[in-house]
């Protein structure tokens, strides 16, 4: 009996996490592999990791690619994986693993900060809004297999997180902070969520402009000095990472180099791949609840503003997914509690139907995604070649394509005896930490 009700509380308190993180970690566990636009941090992690200190074996600095990052957020998720990372490395488990860890470790960190918005949330719209925004999360695809990318977005999405659930709590310069830093250090285009957020707060007099000067200038100058004293030593030059990539997109506009889409393209096509059911229920939240409007408002600014950009990704507004959600859940909650009503119910039915097309939706992109990832399945079928003839040891080139489509450093397959005896390893982690 008291195991049974343990077993209870531990869902009541940790369920959603649970399943939310269960669905993560089967993404990171099937579709291992990582594109090229998470090749900065994920090559970071690993140099982080495997050379530590050594700063002249990174990566960067033999392929900078074409802005440079910041390398504090693939410092933060290295050192919480660390651990991880060396129990595998002495139980002599294949790199590979180590990608698997990081991974983790970063939807670790993005969940833990939704589960602190999830809690405001339940305090501001109740138990019920709570579990509709759970399962309108766990019937999306985007959102939960890019919690795990090592994309500058999806770093910045964690203090995004925290600064929704800061907004929600009523502490409105804490969560300017936490958009200042993202915007600083990990993505400058947050910026353009910070301004509609921060204009809102003061034209309802939540925050004065004396207010933000005194609260947030300090945080603004210890996150521009903390990237570019980190950054100008890892990139061995002076350098504050975000203002050039501010400079590279947004003033000389280089982005479009890499494609364009029409004005419209967030909402016509982003929005609706990445909200599924939610895309219409958001809607439908914003006439059945006024409160909801406030927080939802300068969102659509945010996307509004990034439309003008020529060059445009789902990544770029996936941090606009929690609130989305937080509507269509308000309306998905209304529809519930009215379904014995005969306009209500049939609207019941509809939902349930719009759930199962997300649920649909989302194996299909599952389902696309695994193959979307040619060169590591290629590296893998050419280590467990080289495995099974019991060969020492072979070198490939890999070329630009493999690169940008599953290969990373982490695909590295080292022999034994070229591996770093473990006394070391572990003297170098505890230096290095």
């Amino acid at each position: 009996m008291a195991s049974s009700s343990k077993s209870k509380i531990f869902l009541q308190r940790y369920g959603y996490d649970f399943l939310l993180g269960s669905i993560a970690a089967v993404y990171v566990i099937t579709v291992p592999y990582t594109k090229v636009e998470e090749s900065f941090n994920v090559q970071a992690m690993h140099d982080i990791l495997h050379h530590r200190l050594n700063l002249d074996n990174y990566d960067h600095l033999e392929f900078p690619g074409v802005v440079p990052r910041t390398f504090l957020g693939a410092l933060l998720v290295s050192i919480i994986a660390s651990p991880f990372v060396l129990t595998a490395s002495l139980l002599h488990l294949p790199k590979f693993y180590a990608l698997l860890i990081v991974r983790m470790a970063l939807g670790g960190i993005v969940l833990y900060t939704l589960r602190f918005f999830r809690h405001q949330i339940r305090n501001k719209f109740g138990h019920q809004v709570e579990a509709f925004f759970v399962i309108l999360t766990a019937t999306q695809f985007h959102f939960l297999f890019y919690c795990t990318r090592p994309l500058p977005n999806i770093l910045a999405l964690s203090l995004v997180n925290l600064a929704y659930g800061y907004w929600f709590e009523g502490r409105f310069y804490a969560a300017l902070n936490s958009l200042i830093f993202a915007t600083a250090v990990l993505r400058c285009d947050m910026l353009l969520l910070l301004c509609p957020i921060g204009l809102q707060l003061l034209l309802t007099k939540k925050i004065s402009v004396w207010g933000a000067l005194k609260h947030c200038t300090g945080m603004a100058l210890f996150c521009i000095g903390l990237t570019i004293l980190v950054d100008s030593i890892m990139w061995k030059r002076l350098l504050w990472p975000e203002f050039e990539v501010f400079w590279f997109n947004s003033v000389l506009n280089k982005s479009s180099e890499w494609g364009t889409h029409a004005f419209h393209w967030y909402f016509t096509s982003a929005l609706p791949r990445s909200l599924l059911a939610a895309y219409p229920l958001s809607l439908f939240g914003l006439f059945v609840d006024r409160r909801v409007r406030s927080f939802t408002f300068p969102v659509l600014a945010f996307i509004l503003l990034y439309s003008k950009l020529p060059h445009k990704e789902l990544r770029f507004i996936i941090s606009s997914v929690p609130i989305f959600n937080l509507s269509a859940s308000i309306a998905s909650n209304r529809i519930y509690n009215n379904k014995k009503k005969m306009i209500w119910n049939l609207l019941f039915l509809i939902l349930l139907g719009l759930l199962l097309m997300s649920l649909a939706g989302t194996i299909t992109s599952f389902m696309a995604s695994y193959w979307n990832y040619p060169s590591g399945h290629a590296l893998k079928e050419l280590h467990g070649i080289g495995f099974h003839n019991d060969t020492d040891e072979r070198w490939v080139h890999i070329d630009t394509f493999s690169a940008m489509n599953g290969i990373s450093r982490f695909c590295e397959s080292i022999l034994k005896k070229n591996k770093l005896a473990c006394k070391n390893f572990i003297r170098e982690i505890l230096l290095f930490l």
